[in-house]
């Protein structure tokens, strides 16, 4: 499987987005992607220019006849004021593509997308692994109660009435397995729990805590910006070490953190950013961590599954990571969207 974030573009493209793509599904052969939030950004003037930036990044996948599903992030909307189209247009679009997995979200439960998607073992007989994938949301409202959010972070967070989805989904397929089914979740706004995680602290945020968490959570990978979630702790990483099916949460969003890290049983970690047109690291170094986080899960004969992650990086794939911008003509729309 694989983990595409922060493609992040309008209709014109930087062509390097798309190859990396192409050549991360070439070399890995995924049974599954996921594009995990900020899929497009703003600067499209109408829907047919919003349909062109979503075409962009599915069409690698389209055309390897490799099955597909998406989340939300906080950028995915930058252009509806302009266009017109809204998060469930955008679904209804993604959806019209021919291995496309996305279905709409539970009545009454916030956001865009928010499904559940079960894999079945290698007969095909009964579900071995589950995915969760959440709409984290865009930004904090103006205001609450009267007050405003000054000095705090103004990102979005998972509402309870997700975290009470989650919760009933994860039992309603406990119940129908007979057994608890091991699952991973997408988001694209990362949790509190992450920076928890980094520093092995809430407090400190000194060298030496991070030191300390690196031996208690074995943390790999670099963070190159201060984890960015909302103002408010959603209580989703309580809920998954209550229900103990979740082994993995993972993010984008923060385009330069790569890192991943065992926090009390649950993988914590980021799939770097995959778009050449959005901001990286400074200077000629700021393309260097492009990527694609890469996921192995195997079937035990215990009925368990391992699961293994690492990043691909764009260097590593022999693609130009020139610093500058390399934006193509949109790739044609299938006939028919």
């Amino acid at each position: 499987m694989v983990q595409f974030n922060d493609t992040q573009d309008d209709e014109r493209i930087d062509r390097r987005t798309i190859e990396l793509m192409e050549k991360v599904l070439d070399a890995e052969r995924p049974d599954l992607v996921i594009h995990n939030g900020d899929n497009i950004t703003g600067g499209c003037a109408n829907a047919e220019e919003m349909k062109q930036a979503m075409n962009n990044i599915v069409q690698p996948i389209e055309e390897r006849e490799i099955p597909w599903a998406i989340t939300y992030g906080n950028h995915d909307e930058d252009s509806t004021p302009d266009s017109g189209m809204d998060e469930e247009d955008m679904l209804a679009f993604y959806r019209s593509y021919g291995y496309n997995l996305n279905q709409p979200s539970p009545r009454g439960v916030t956001g865009s997308g928010n499904m559940n998607l079960l894999i079945s073992d290698s007969r095909g007989q009964r579900p071995v692994f589950n995915l969760f994938l959440l709409d984290s949301g865009r930004y904090a409202p103006e205001t609450i109660a009267g007050q405003d959010f000054a000095g705090y972070p103004t990102w979005d967070w998972l509402r309870m009435n997700q975290v009470h989805w989650y919760t009933e989904t994860s039992e309603h397929v406990e119940r129908r397995a007979g057994r608890p089914v091991p699952a991973l979740m997408f988001i694209h706004i990362p949790l509190w729990e992450y920076r928890f995680m980094w520093f092995a602290s809430v407090d400190g945020r000194t060298d030496a805590d991070h030191e300390r968490a690196v031996t208690r959570h074995g943390i790999v990978g670099e963070r190159n910006e201060d984890e960015c979630p909302g103002p408010f702790n959603s209580g989703m990483f309580s809920a998954i070490l209550d229900r103990g099916d979740v082994k993995g949460v993972f993010c984008g969003h923060d385009h330069v953190n790569t890192y991943v890290g065992n926090y009390y049983g649950v993988l914590l970690g980021y799939a770097g950013n995959t778009g050449f047109g959005t901001y990286g690291l400074s200077g000629a170094e700021r393309n260097r961590l492009r990527g694609a986080r890469v996921f192995n899960l195997t079937e035990k004969d215990d009925g368990d599954v391992d699961i293994e992650t690492h990043m691909v990086f764009a260097g590593d794939l022999g693609i130009d990571l020139t610093a500058d911008d390399q934006s193509i003509d949109p790739l044609p729309l299938p006939s028919g969207t």
